[in-house]
């Protein structure tokens, strides 16, 4: 068992509790969180006071994907030979020993979707993964998790610019939905009774079509975003709106929609023309409308380890504390479909905790002072 105590516990769900304590149990749960708890035979941390949260989590990034330090020899995140691509699974491509995990955790992200980049207009699979691990098949939390689609510049981009489809926006959208009929009649097929030919893609497509994964959306301009939303609807599929760049433009009509919005990567420079309107205002701008935010870094576009940092610099454009605390721990845990795990500090939930050097919302440099990940200390500082 592992005690922490003596710190200011935030749990995303209730009151934050000074000079709370932490219980984590021999499997790896939590088993308490409140005052004054004790526990024979318990490893005790003493936090001195400091700042005690559930474990970041970021809804949409590329970690083990695409590997630091390497050229095409670790770009492993895009299929750029046809733009459908549905039975490509992110588990095939990670690797945990790239130095981003350990950086990741450090930072005090110990949980990640990551997955296919957006070059196909379907990429494949992303997975829900924690970020300690020598195995990817031992770090996953869920799998699958959504199915990456994506709308805007990059199809045209990686495709039209070879003279290949999709050309046009119109393409993008046709093509995403003649897979998504296909799959459709296909699986009608199968529960009749009939044994249509098996087809991989199409075997790949029917958790979207069943409602048990979403379509994950890269939008960023407000068209693209409402195409995605249109598309969802026709063939009544689960969907998530990744990036959101435009969301401040209409935020009203996307509260209205009710769809999670994943917002980001909100620093750096605008490096193409969809990322004109980027801001750090926007969470703001969509948390007040009643749109349910999270930020994310989508990395390597911004390292995994400044999560907590782009949360902060979101607090200073306007978005409420409390707020920018959930939109990198209880939001996209809940908006991915892993809040039974992580996210929070509740009974039963993984033991994943952060003792911080600082408040990283309020403080820049701020980074984890002690990382525990399944109830095992994985990072100190000292």
């Amino acid at each position: 068992m592992l005690l922490i105590k003596n710190g200011y516990v935030k749990t995303m769900v209730g009151e934050d509790i000074p000079s709370g304590c932490v219980l984590i149990g021999d499997d790896g749960k939590i088993a308490a969180v409140g005052k004054d708890i004790s526990a024979d035979g318990a490893t005790v941390i003493d936090a001195e006071g400091r700042l005690v949260t559930p474990g970041c989590v970021d809804a949409h990034c590329h970690i083990g994907l695409h590997n630091e330090s390497m050229r095409w020899e670790g770009m492993d995140y895009n299929e750029y030979i046809e733009p459908i691509t549905p039975q490509l699974r992110a588990i095939d491509s990670i690797n945990p020993q790239d130095e981003s995990f350990g950086l990741a955790v450090q930072g005090g992200v110990t949980s990640a979707c990551t997955g296919p980049g957006s070059a196909n207009v379907v990429g494949g699979t992303f997975v829900a993964i924690k970020l300690v691990g020598d195995r990817v098949d031992d770090m996953i939390i869920k799998d699958p998790l959504a199915m990456k689609c994506a709308f805007g510049e990059n199809p045209k981009g990686c495709f039209g610019q070879k003279g290949k489809s999709p050309v046009t926006r119109m393409a993008t959208a046709s093509l995403l939905r003649e897979v998504l009929f296909k799959t459709r009649n296909y699986l009608a097929a199968k529960e009749s009774g009939k044994e249509p030919a098996f087809d991989m893609k199409l075997e790949a497509m029917i958790p979207v079509i069943k409602k048990e994964i979403p379509l994950k959306a890269h939008a960023h301009r407000a068209d693209d975003i409402f195409t995605a939303i249109r598309v969802a609807k026709e063939f009544d599929v689960d969907l998530t709106l990744d990036h959101c760049t435009d969301g401040a433009l209409i935020a009203d009509a996307l509260a209205r929609e009710g769809y999670p919005a994943f917002v980001g990567p909100s620093l750096g420079s605008k490096s193409k023309i969809e990322l004109k309107n980027k801001s750090f205002t926007t969470p703001d701008v969509l948390h007040k409308a009643g749109v349910d935010i999270s930020i994310i870094t989508d990395a390597p576009v911004i390292p995994l380890q400044y999560l907590p940092m782009c949360a902060g610099l979101a607090h200073d454009a306007g978005l409420d504390y409390e707020v920018a605390w959930r939109a990198i721990t209880i939001n996209p845990a809940r908006g991915v479909g892993i809040s039974d795990r992580v996210g929070s500090l509740e009974v039963g939930k993984d033991g994943d905790v952060v003792i911080w050097t600082a408040d990283p919302i309020t403080t820049v440099g701020a980074a984890a002072h002690i990382t525990v990940v399944d109830g095992k200390v994985v990072y100190t500082a000292e």
